[in-house]
This record gives C-alpha cells, sequence and structure tokens, in this order.
C-alpha cells in the first residue's frame, strides 16, 4: 500500500529568494494497493476493454457528442460484504477493507455492464468515460436522456467538470 498526490494543479509562488517559480498543489492524495495477487486468483470476465478503433469507428458515422465522466470512477460501485475480506488490507496501524471497488482490480471496467444495451447503439465507454453520441442534435438529445436516466438510477454521479454537451465533430482524446 502506498499513498501517493492524486492530480495536482499548477500555481506560481515566490521562493526564498523572492523569484516567481511554478509549483504543484496537492489538493488531495490517493491510496495505491498491489492487488496483482488478487487478480491472478481472480476469474476473468469475458467482457474486456474494446479496442479504441473500434469504437472511433463507430463513433464517426455521427456528427453529436455527449461526453460524461464517472466521478470517482468505479469507487462508486459498493463491493459486497461477502466479497470484502478480499479486499482487506493490513498496515502499521490497522487493518483496512475497500468497501467501494477501486479501479486496481481486473474486474472494474466490467462493472459498467449496467450500460451493455447502449454500447455500441447509442454510446462508446472506456473505463468510466462515456461518448453518447447521435446523427442529430435531437437523436444525440434521446440518447443521452437515455444514459442519464440510467445514471439516475443507478445512483452514478457524473464529475460535472468533464461532462461536455453536444459537441459536434467531437475530441476523442479522453479514448485514446
Amino acid at each position: 500500500m502506498q499513498v501517493v498526490p492524486k492530480k495536482v494543479r499548477m500555481t506560481i509562488v515566490k521562493n526564498e529568494k523572492n523569484e516567481l517559480i511554478s509549483t504543484r498543489i496537492i489538493a488531495r492524495w490517493r491510496i495505491c494497493v498491489d492487488c496483482r495477487k488478487l487478480n491472478q486468483a481472480t476469474r476473468k470476465d469475458q467482457f474486456s476493454l474494446i479496442f479504441n478503433d473500434l469504437m472511433l469507428e463507430r463513433a464517426a458515422r455521427h456528427s453529436f457528442f455527449c461526453y460524461l465522466d464517472g466521478y470517482s470512477g468505479f469507487f462508486q460501485i459498493p463491493i459486497h460484504p461477502s466479497n470484502q475480506e478480499n479486499m482487506t488490507f493490513t498496515g502499521p496501524y490497522a487493518t483496512f477493507a475497500y468497501q467501494r471497488m477501486p479501479l486496481v482490480l481486473c474486474k472494474a471496467p466490467t462493472t459498467f455492464i449496467i450500460f451493455f444495451e447502449y454500447v455500441e447503439n447509442i454510446m462508446e465507454m472506456f473505463m468510466d468515460d462515456f461518448s453518447v453520441y447521435g446523427a442529430t442534435f435531437d437523436s444525440c438529445l434521446e440518447n443521452l436522456i437515455k444514459v442519464l436516466l440510467r445514471c439516475k438510477k443507478l445512483n452514478l454521479v457524473l464529475n460535472y467538470k468533464k461532462i461536455h454537451f453536444m459537441i459536434q465533430g467531437g475530441s476523442w482524446s479522453w479514448a485514446c
């Protein structure tokens, strides 16, 4: 188990010589856990991550896009109490059990199977990033409503800072 700084922003501050320098502001910390042994012992899913070129090919047929990002990714998904012992780690002063799914588990990406019937039809997914699309503004809006209603039904929170609505053409940098 390691504690590392989470993505940070840059700012300009004065150093002891009164010079302006750029520095990183660490706002939050992230716990990283080595789950390789657990992942080796885990039965693999039949659903793997899709190839980016296939996603791009399907999306190229559409004109309007909405980009959604799951807030804290897989950490919104609760781990069943009977499985929490598999995600228990011992530190120097205490024992910690994950109650929510960390990204490091090999089965974490497949938990978004909740959108299975929408993928390849009205949206594409990569990990916890979603791209909803449509050939017209109205069709994209209808598809977006379907996806947002599913998010609401399952209490899936989206990161409002990373959401973009009704983009024409689109930027697929998140998928590459």
